[in-house]
C-alpha cells in the first residue's frame, strides 16, 4: 500500500499464515505421497497429480490476491 510518499506494510492475517503454511505442509507430502507411488507402483497418479495442481493453485491464489 502507498499514501502520499509512505510504503506501508500490512501483516497478513493469522488465517492466511495457517492457511498457507497447511497448504505448503500438503504439498510436499503429495509430492512425496506421487514420488513413493512412482518408485513402488512404477505408474503415474493423475488423482495424486490433480491434487498437487489443486494446492499450488491455492497458494498462488492466495499470493496474488493479498496483494491485490
Amino acid at each position: 500500500m502507498y499514501i502520499r510518499g509512505k510504503t506501508v506494510v500490512e501483516d497478513p492475517s493469522e488465517r492466511l499464515v495457517y492457511g498457507i503454511s497447511f497448504a505448503i505442509v500438503a504439498l510436499l507430502s503429495l509430492t512425496t505421497l506421487e514420488a513413493v507411488h512412482i518408485v513402488y507402483i512404477r505408474s503415474f497418479s493423475s488423482e495424486i497429480f490433480a491434487a498437487i495442481s489443486m494446492v499450488v493453485g491455492t497458494i498462488l491464489g492466495a499470493f496474488f490476491g493479498q496483494k491485490g
